[in-house]
């Protein structure tokens, strides 16, 4: 796909692929072959018919490949951005195994944006109305399609989101550069538009519960509040002033628009000397938001090399390209800061792999006497995050593990009759199209559940 040129983009919030023309997504879709067992299919977590939708486009049909999507899934702009197709679906691309796969997200992409530049979002078939009323707890990927999916299916379904604007990680996470909010709202607002009720401002936990709800009258309540509480290294001055974690760096940048300021009152530290820790996805948006941000270097300092980082590729290559510092087999180990608790630097050590651990990458192991300081007046902490503790702290039924990740069976249910979980509350954080994938998977059981004609505990 065509992307702006790294020099002009490192400067800049604007989007950095600029997606298929017509002539382009014409001659991608023709080198799909049709298969007559796809392998592509059973790769997808959101189920999507992926030559159906290839052949319309092929055919000149782009409201019918939308259509087809659409019957899987509510979000085609957001996954045609974010979904890493490369390690599911194009890997098992039939083509791809003596060449380039289709570039089946691309083309996900494309039709998703024909039909959003109209405007008008074409109207969807539903089921006539059940009288059933489900409650969604998290406007995230794995929320809105459940919300999505039940409205399709006939229920009345309310949406409680904590922040002012729907979206999730979509919206406070991934930076503007990689997802505009703008598709987020558009395909917000085409759930809403099957008759889903949203209500924003409204954090579930506290004055607003679990157990409420149920006694407020909805049939079934899903929960899926992702993974939205920050990781800390343990490591001696990381409570010094220009220290963030990653959930509070990205969701000023990203939902309270830091990187328009002073247009908009929520600025970040804009430093000299940037330093991310972590190889993730969020790492990279860390880096890179800083370095449009920043007046200098960006260095972004990984435990283990390139190749075990769990960031997508083209993440990588694009930080890379854009001028991000990656520091390989480097770990933290003090934050130093000066006389007036400002950050200053962060002392390192360098390491060796070693044999490989429980994940199957091998083991970071320290070199003795490489102690080293990277110069450092802002520190970005992107290690990952937890499931934060403000809805089920106080719903005691709700069973939980050690990490605090809701308990479910294989259909999503939790240990608390009428109530199911998916997303990253259940698996901890994972990608867009997992929870999307949990979404689906959840509101087929609660339908089946609901057409039982059962009903939440008392």
């Amino acid at each position: 796909m065509p992307q702006r040129p790294a020099a002009v983009r490192a400067k800049d919030f604007t989007e950095v692929p600029t997606g298929y023309t017509r002539e382009m997504a014409q001659i991608e879709s023709s080198r799909c072959i049709q298969c007559k067992k796809p392998l592509c299919v059973p790769s997808c977590p959101a189920e999507i018919d992926i030559p159906g939708f290839i052949k319309a486009i092929k055919d000149g049909d782009t409201p019918g490949a939308v259509r087809v999507l659409k019957k899987s899934n509510s979000l085609p702009a957001v996954c045609g951005r974010v979904c890493p197709q490369e390690v599911q679906c194009e890997m098992t691309c039939v083509i791809g195994r003596k060449g380039k796969p289709v570039s089946i997200g691309a083309l996900e992409r494309y039709a998703a944006d024909t039909e959003l530049a109209k405007g008008a979002a074409e109207k969807i078939e539903k089921a006539l109305p059940t009288g059933k009323k489900v409650a969604v707890i998290g406007a995230g990927p794995a929320g809105l399609t459940v919300a999505a999916d039940l409205a399709r299916l006939g229920h009345a379904v309310t949406l409680f989101e904590a922040l002012h604007a729907p979206g999730g990680v979509l919206v406070y996470g991934i930076p503007e550069f990689r997802l505009p909010k703008a598709i987020v709202q558009q395909e917000c607002d085409y759930v809403a538009g099957l008759g889903v009720e949203v209500r924003l401002n409204t954090p579930v936990g506290q004055s607003v519960t679990g157990p409420g709800l149920l006694k407020a009258g909805y049939d079934a309540v899903f929960i899926g509040t992702g993974a939205g509480l920050p990781s800390f290294l343990g490591i001696p001055g990381e409570n010094l002033k220009g220290v963030y974690s990653s959930n509070e760096f990205l969701t000023r940048v990203n939902l309270m628009k830091a990187y328009r300021f002073p247009e908009y009152g929520t600025p970040v530290l804009r430093g000299r000397n940037a330093v991310v820790v972590g190889g993730g996805n969020v790492a990279m948006d860390s880096a890179r938001c800083a370095l449009r941000l920043g007046e200098g270097r960006v260095t972004l300092v990984y435990r283990r090399t390139r190749k075990e980082m769990p960031a997508r590729a083209e993440e990588i290559e694009h930080a890379i390209e854009e001028g991000v510092d990656v520091r390989e087999l480097t770990a933290p180990l003090k934050v130093l800061g000066d006389e007036n608790g400002w950050v200053k630097g962060m002392e390192c050590l360098k390491m060796e792999l070693g044999e490989p651990d429980a994940s199957g990458r091998r083991r970071p192991v320290p070199l003795k006497g490489s102690e080293h300081v990277i110069e450092a007046d802002q520190l970005v902490v992107a290690i990952g995050q937890g499931p934060n503790p403000l809805l089920t702290r106080n719903w005691p039924e709700l069973k939980r593990d050690k990490h605090g990740l809701i308990l479910v069976d294989e259909n999503l249910t939790a240990s608390v009759p009428g109530v199911f979980a998916g997303g990253d509350i259940v698996s901890g954080a994972a990608t867009v199209i997992l929870a999307i994938g949990n979404g689906k998977k959840a509101a087929r059981s609660i339908d089946a559940w609901l057409k039982a004609g059962n009903r939440p505990a008392d």
